[in-house]
């Protein structure tokens, strides 16, 4: 399996991919860049649409447009380019926190975790905003003890929640009731050795950091490591069962798409990074696709 350079206009921090099964358009955002971004495939065409502030992740919603987390709060966008509506301001404070990675869950309530800036202790948490007929919208605490929100994702029989914290090097999956969304019996799905002291990009032993994840229908979880170069599989009691070399050296989240949804693709990053890693990956901050044998979970809508 090869990676093709899907999108050959670079984000700064590319994230949030998902792939829209109605406009079977690639939709992601550059958080670097304030900006929410669009590729019509066939037509080899690239929309980005400026923001306020930082577009941690988004999510097609079913009543047509997206939800949006910026660093201030969740908005909603009832179709491309149009009004911000604020849903739920945020709970935390925006001066050293913002939304990062999430997703809608497959009822249709939306999740964003955070990233705490200072990086000094594990202030970061994930939220839940439902926004279902007869509810007022609330962001809700459902985790908590992380540095930084990533890895969000839900089993095929969503039964389980994962969610990782980057700097932590750490996957941890919970049960999931997903009508009561109550989450219980957490443990570490699976974890790697941090970074080696003194180790600088373009230096060997260091195998990265995970960052954004995605589910195939066999439940398998496939994860970018940040800084590592590869994207990996996982079985889903956390085996390693393939790793995949990738053509930038920080891989930020995977997600499916296409018609049969065995397109995986692949959002990248390249703000800050030196610029003898962008001379070793000129592509960084692309997007990559490579054509996988099973398909992947479809893209879960927002309900509002």
């Amino acid at each position: 399996m090869t990676w093709h350079t899907a999108v050959s206009q670079p984000s700064e921090l590319g994230e949030s991919p998902f792939w829209h099964p109605d406009e079977q358009t690639l939709y992601w955002v550059d958080i670097a860049a304030r900006q929410v971004c669009r590729a019509n495939m066939p037509m080899g065409t690239v929309q980005r649409w400026g923001m306020p502030s930082e577009p941690g992740c988004i999510a097609p919603a079913r009543s047509a447009g997206l939800v949006i987390a910026l660093r201030d709060g969740v908005f909603r966008a009832r179709q491309w380019g149009g009004a911000l509506e604020l849903l739920a301001p945020s709970l935390h404070d925006p001066a050293t926190s913002r939304f990062n990675d999430g997703k809608a869950d497959p009822l249709g309530r939306f999740w964003a975790g955070t990233i705490y800036e200072p990086r000094d202790a594990a202030r970061a948490q994930l939220f839940c905003l439902d926004c279902r007929a007869g509810r007022t919208p609330a962001l809700a605490v459902k985790a908590g003890n992380a540095t930084t929100a990533n890895g969000l994702a839900w089993s095929p029989d969503a039964s389980t929640l994962y969610w990782a914290d980057t700097p932590q090097h750490t996957i941890r999956a919970w049960d999931w009731d997903a009508e009561g969304n109550t989450l219980g019996r957490e443990r570490v799905f699976c974890r790697w050795p941090g970074k080696p002291a003194g180790w600088k990009p373009g230096m060997p032993g260091y195998g990265g950091r995970p960052d954004g994840a995605a589910v195939d229908v066999r439940g398998n979880y496939y994860v970018a490591m940040y800084e590592g170069a590869r994207l990996l599989k996982l079985s889903p009691a956390g085996a390693l069962l393939a790793e995949f070399a990738v053509p930038a050296h920080c891989p930020t989240m995977p997600c499916f798409g296409g018609e049969d949804l065995k397109t995986l693709y692949l959002t990248t990053a390249r703000q800050n990074r030196p610029a003898s890693e962008l001379r070793a990956w000129p592509e960084s901050g692309c997007v990559f696709s490579m054509r996988v044998e099973t398909p992947g979970l479809p893209v879960n809508f927002f309900t509002d």
